[in-house]
């Protein structure tokens, strides 16, 4: 850890703070957009389309289920499929039991990037199936032939590189109090002291966090907490190993506050990377987090960034190099106050 001032208490947060207003570029959960979500957003079209001419008994009933004052989306919301990108911005909800899709959460592969996991693997699976088929009719044993099947090879292995990206399995998130868990999956690659962090209110410390191609994605809550605000800044995809790509990269940041005394303030922010361009989110202000939860994920290589206050009794229980695990790896512990226990 670099230091840059001496250890000093951080100033106790007076209480909770009240929820900033949602940044009003964040329009829905992916800011950067993207060509695949584009094409969901089309077959969502279609889908509607076919509810409305062909099972409009389905569509009353989900109506009838649907709770909710006004409707988030630049679209008409059938069920919650309509709702998967524009669940930041309020509105409409079904009940979990109301909910036909929920079972898709329990599947172990992020839900976000099920339609990237299904274009890219018709990309490569679909192609070396194809050609696997030919190569094997034809029985050319020559150079082309076994050209062919290192082709194959190729995209299989490509395929399975982005089934493996998007897994998302499950965490044992720790219990015991005081505990402040990894945000991410990936490589410590920066632990520095700050001087003061405007929304921590005082002295901090900043954990970077390296996530690779080969990582889980997924990003969770360090402490259980209520977002107070989000803030999104467009910018660069530089590699995330360089320091610069902190402060220039594409990034979100969400800032949150502990749900109980003494209401430590935390920021964990998102960066894009040289090969990762979009990033998910989808909190609002308000929304309260478990410990280990899952609010987002970056979507290829990427960083993550985690602030927390630098405060006596705060112990760092990582260092560089370290390989860590989101909702597993604790990164920091703040002991129990003399005379109390903590949280």
């Amino acid at each position: 850890m670099t230091s840059a001032t001496a250890a000093s208490p951080a100033p106790p947060a007076a209480g909770p703070l009240p929820p900033e207003p949602m940044d009003p570029k964040l329009t829905w959960i992916q800011p950067g957009g993207g060509v695949v979500v584009q094409l969901e957003l089309a077959w969502g079209r279609l889908r509607r389309a076919w509810l409305k001419a062909v099972r409009p008994g389905y569509v009353r009933r989900m109506a009838a289920l649907r709770k909710g004052d006004f409707n988030p989306c630049p679209h008409d919301v059938l069920d919650p499929r309509d709702l998967k990108f524009f669940r930041n911005q309020g509105g409409y909800y079904w009940e979990p039991q109301d909910d036909p899709f929920r079972w898709r959460d329990g599947i172990p592969f992020a839900r976000v990037g099920l339609a990237e996991l299904l274009v890219f693997s018709v990309l490569t699976f679909g192609p070396a199936a194809a050609l696997a088929a030919v190569l094997a009719a034809a029985g050319d044993p020559g150079p082309l032939g076994w050209m062919g099947w290192v082709v194959v090879a190729a995209l299989a292995v490509c395929g399975a590189l982005i089934v493996w990206f998007f897994r998302d399995p499950h965490r044992a998130v720790p219990v015991e109090p005081g505990l402040v868990v990894s945000p991410a999956d990936g490589k410590v690659v920066s632990i520095d002291e700050l001087e003061h962090d405007e929304f921590v209110g005082g002295p901090a410390v900043q954990i970077g966090i390296f996530l690779s191609i080969f990582n889980v994605h997924m990003n969770r809550a360090p402490v259980a907490g209520r977002v107070v605000g989000l803030r999104y800044r467009a910018g660069k995809y530089l590699n995330a190993l360089r320091a610069a790509s902190a402060k220039e990269n594409e990034q979100l940041a969400v800032r949150m506050q502990e749900t109980t005394a003494p209401y430590r303030r935390y920021v964990v922010r998102q960066i894009t990377g040289a090969i990762a361009r979009r990033i998910v989110c989808w909190l609002k202000p308000g929304d309260a987090l478990a410990r280990g939860e899952r609010f987002g994920m970056i979507k290829l290589g990427s960083r993550t960034e985690l602030v927390l206050p630098r405060e006596a009794g705060l112990a760092i229980r990582t260092k560089l190099g370290d390989k860590v695990k989101a909702g597993a790896t604790v990164l920091a512990e703040y002991a129990a106050p003399a005379g109390g226990a903590d949280r």
